[in-house]
């Protein structure tokens, strides 16, 4: 298999054309962008959760623990109307 010409490019971004319709080209960039930044932000929330989940120091014996504030999971990056809160489960069962 050789290099991909000018010419095979024209003709495969024509044939994607004719298949999905030049109306619905641009709703599928968008959101694959979207969906892109959803990951990214996604995979950032999770690095700063790793490296701010290990602790300093041992908890001490008798004192209280507080409860960690909700986090709220946003579809981007200073995307407000999709956000929703969420609620992580806690496990109050003794062991």
């Amino acid at each position: 298999m050789g290099r991909l010409g000018p010419t095979e490019i024209i003709l495969i971004l024509v044939v994607i054309v004719l298949l999905f319709g030049a109306k619905k080209l641009p709703d599928m960039a968008r959101s694959l962008g979207k969906s892109a930044r959803i990951l990214k932000s996604e995979a950032k929330a999770m690095k700063s959760d790793d490296t701010q989940s290990a602790p300093a120091d041992p908890p001490q014996p008798g004192a209280a623990q507080d409860q960690p504030p909700s986090r709220t999971i946003q579809a981007a990056p200073g995307d407000v109307t999709s956000s929703r809160p969420v609620t992580e489960p806690t496990d109050t069962t003794k062991r």
